[in-house]
């Protein structure tokens, strides 16, 4: 597990000087055995393994007649991890809403391992929701519920034994560093215990793929870099990750996949990417 900057580090550079994610991933590796920091190394997506998400020609118009996506062509091989990267408005969310089938694709098809969403009948919503763990800016925890409680909840109204849900919490909770805190609610927690709850609720289910809609968006950089190891540790472990974000500085740093869109359409699609288009470099497609 990567390891971020202890306490008494940020409270000595608050007020004296301003830090970066590239600061902070700099002091982690410091820490790091050499196993550890081959998890921080640059990953090429395999580009040959099996398709999980499949745009083809994908289209959403709303009926105010704002087009949110045109043509959208886009595969995401299992495994990989993909930054969705944009402007505000430029059609990252509702790419987001169409993959959790949250909204219906105007033209075009959308394939999550081999079944076109746009096809699949309500009744089998939750069943395709549970395969994948979901992510958001701002949490969504019932504030009401225990910590423990919110990781289960779903589990319970599937109606998952008790023995299956302790041992899937505990696993969940543990993955995200917040054992012992079961018996916490969620407004005791800061805004990164907030994100881990939340991720853990996503992890549940032991879920192939992690979909995040700016999850560092309301968390300071040092908060948001350990974060993303979380993120890193997931997709390490096998699960595909598609991630909207603003966050330039860690896009930059972790050099991932980039897509890129701007007015509805893919504008880049970067294997090893950053937030903003080199131009200086060759640009390199996925295919």
């Amino acid at each position: 597990m990567l390891v971020g900057p202890s306490r008494l580090e940020l409270s000595e550079l608050s007020g004296r000087l301003s830090y970066t994610a590239r600061d902070l991933a700099q002091r982690a590796r410091r820490r790091l055995t050499s196993q550890q920091k081959t998890q921080l190394m640059v990953l090429t997506p395999d580009f040959t393994a099996r398709p999980v998400i499949s745009f083809q020609h994908v289209w959403k118009r709303y009926p105010t007649g704002t087009e949110a996506l045109r043509d959208v062509n886009l595969v995401v091989p299992e495994g990989d991890f993909v930054f969705l990267v944009g402007p505000s408005g430029a059609g990252k969310s509702t790419l987001v809403r169409l993959l959790i089938r949250e909204e219906k694709p105007t033209k075009g098809k959308i394939f999550v391992e081999g079944v076109e969403l746009g096809r699949m009948k309500r009744r089998q919503l939750p069943f395709y929701r549970r395969k994948v763990g979901l992510v958001f800016q701002d949490f969504k925890l019932l504030p009401n519920l225990t910590i423990y409680e919110n990781v289960a909840f779903a589990l319970r109204v599937h109606g998952q034994p008790d023995a299956f849900i302790r041992t899937r919490v505990a696993e969940a909770l543990d993955t995200v560093g917040l054992s012992g805190k079961e018996l916490t609610y969620p407004a005791n927690l800061s805004g990164g215990e907030q994100q881990r709850v939340a991720i853990a609720r996503a992890l549940v289910h032991a879920p192939s793929m992690i979909i995040a809609d700016e999850p560092t968006g309301n968390l300071d950089p040092a908060t948001a870099w350990e974060i993303m190891q979380l993120f890193m540790r997931i997709n390490a472990r096998g699960a595909t990750v598609v991630m909207a974000t603003h966050n330039r500085e860690i896009v930059d740093l972790l050099r991932r996949r980039v897509v890129a869109i701007d007015a509805g359409q893919i504008a880049r699609d970067d294997r090893s990417g950053r937030y903003h288009d080199d131009s200086s470099k060759s640009q390199i497609r996925a295919q």
